[in-house]
């Protein structure tokens, strides 16, 4: 028997509260103008006191069961991709199992910043694919407000705080209607750490730390490593990156990603954005922008959608998929 991993099911969550960039000229130096003409962003939404990031992808994870119309006792491996986690330890996965009652199967996290979701979907589909776990829920979920140095206008106007949620579920190929995981090309380059990273850790500092980023070295990195993940990623799929229906890119800035369009020949009416009214919400932001598809009809079954992530580290990767 040769298995595939198909979407069973996807959800999203996002706290209620929004903060605006007129909000945030009140407390930095910095306007509207500004962040909109240099990233896309309008507002973000941060999450509420007492509100973790298991919080948030527990309910992102409900609405993907809810979508897949599963229960939690059909899930038996949980993967959230995370790089604010409730604790140092256990991994938030682990409190997410245990919060929406699954009772069997494993549950671990995986950080990989802004590219966390990918590096988890092309690992739950290796779990998946092999038989070794029947269904799995993968998981973004962030509260990175809580790492934010809301004094430094280069990084508190970017991020914002949500979750989203796919369900993988392992199905006899033959009966797939070409549906599922295709391909995923996954890469990090550990001499640019500088460029972005939390200057704070358990080993290091012993504090959580604030987001440090040098943007433009960021931004001249993302365009041609975004590119070639994704031309990668496709010719091992045998396709072009023309042939797709969508792309769901990660949501870390306007211009990027509109460079990405340019550089591989694509329409701008085939990309998914969340950026303007979510901003960056690193490992979530692929789950919550392929939601969005879904909900307002763009995604439909069968289509062929590629997702891209750059992150921290740096990291950077793209998948294909079948929807």
């Amino acid at each position: 028997m040769s298995l595939k991993s198909v979407i069973a099911g996807c959800g999203s969550y996002l706290p209620e509260k929004i903060i605006t960039n007129d909000d945030l000229s009140r407390i930095v130096d910095t306007t509207d103008e500004w962040i909109r003409e240099r990233t896309g962003i309008r507002e973000r939404r941060v999450a509420a006191d007492g509100q973790y990031t298991s919080d948030l992808a527990v309910e992102a994870a409900r609405r993907a069961l809810d979508d897949a119309g599963l229960k939690p006792a059909d899930i038996d491996l949980v993967i959230v991709a995370t790089t604010t986690p409730d604790l140092t330890f256990p991994a938030t996965a682990a409190i997410v199992q245990a919060k929406l009652g699954v009772e069997q199967g494993a549950a671990f996290d995986i950080q990989a910043v802004c590219t966390g979701f990918v590096y988890a979907l092309a690992t739950g589909d290796r779990f998946v694919a092999s038989g070794l776990h029947k269904r799995a829920l993968i998981i973004g979920a962030e509260t990175f407000s809580r790492i934010l140095d809301w004094s430094d206008r280069a990084t508190c106007v970017l991020f914002g705080d949500g979750a989203g949620a796919f369900v993988l579920e392992g199905v006899e190929e033959s009966e797939t209607d070409g549906r599922g995981i295709m391909s995923a090309y996954l890469r990090s380059d550990g001499r640019l750490v500088d460029l972005l990273y939390v200057d704070g850790g358990v080993s290091s500092t012993q504090t959580a730390g604030h987001v440090r980023m040098q943007g433009n070295k960021v931004f001249r990195e993302a365009v041609t490593r975004i590119s070639e993940a994704m031309e990668t990623v496709a010719a091992r799929a045998g396709v072009a990156p023309t042939d797709i229906d969508w792309f769901v890119p990660h949501q870390a800035n306007e211009r990027i990603i509109q460079g990405v369009v340019k550089k591989l020949d694509l329409r701008p009416d085939q990309v998914i954005s969340t950026i303007a009214g979510q901003g960056n919400t690193s490992a979530a932001s692929i789950p919550l922008a392929y939601r969005q598809g879904v909900e307002d009809g763009r995604i439909k079954r069968g289509d062929l959608v590629m997702i891209e992530a750059m992150g921290g580290g740096l990291t950077w990767g793209a998948a294909l998929l079948r929807a």
